[in-house]
């Protein structure tokens, strides 16, 4: 039995995907798949050449999103109430230019959230990015630790196949609030 958590399943798939730069916005919620991207990448003192934190969601997709131009892939690690953020990016930059973009992003909402407020953005995120033409695959903990790896992977694969951004909403909390 492997001792990988989701969190670190996520990471590997965003490896496997191809990325050759990964942005984030910095959240609690992400850091166990930040940590375990810079782990991997060599940087077990902190630092990475390929993972790198950014300010905010819009910022991520136009930074990560360009990347294509220069015959690059990227991915964006984020938490799913920052697509209200990012909408307008994704919309008139990534999906009008043609541009493949992995997002991984955690969901918030469900089992053990212990912030009420997010439900009002988090619960309709899967439904606002299908409304804009967004492919969304949704994993939760009925999934296995290596189901989440290659849905990870083959998600940034079909983002270059298909030239448009694919995202990913993972939902990782156990029923306690911590991270699985």
């Amino acid at each position: 039995m492997s001792s990988k958590t989701y969190a670190q399943a996520a990471a590997d798939g965003i490896w496997r995907s191809g990325a050759d730069l990964i942005g984030y916005v910095p959240s609690v919620s992400v850091a166990p798949v930040i940590s375990r991207l810079i782990e991997t990448d060599g940087g077990a003192d902190g630092r990475s050449e390929h993972v790198t934190p950014l300010s905010r969601e819009e910022e991520a997709v136009g930074v990560l999103g360009a990347l294509p131009l220069a015959g690059k892939f990227g991915a964006v690690v984020m938490q799913d109430n920052g697509f209200g953020n990012s909408l307008t990016a994704l919309t008139t930059f990534s999906l009008s230019y043609h541009l493949p973009l992995l997002i991984f992003a955690n969901t918030r909402g469900s089992l053990g959230e212990y912030n009420s407020m997010i439900h009002s953005i988090s619960h309709p995120v899967p439904r606002i990015l299908e409304s804009i033409g967004l492919p969304v695959l949704e994993l939760d903990r009925r999934s296995s630790v290596q189901d989440w790896e290659d849905t990870v992977a083959e998600a940034g694969n079909h983002a270059k196949m298909t030239y448009r951004p694919v995202v990913v909403l993972g939902s990782f909390w156990n029923t306690d609030g911590k991270v699985a």
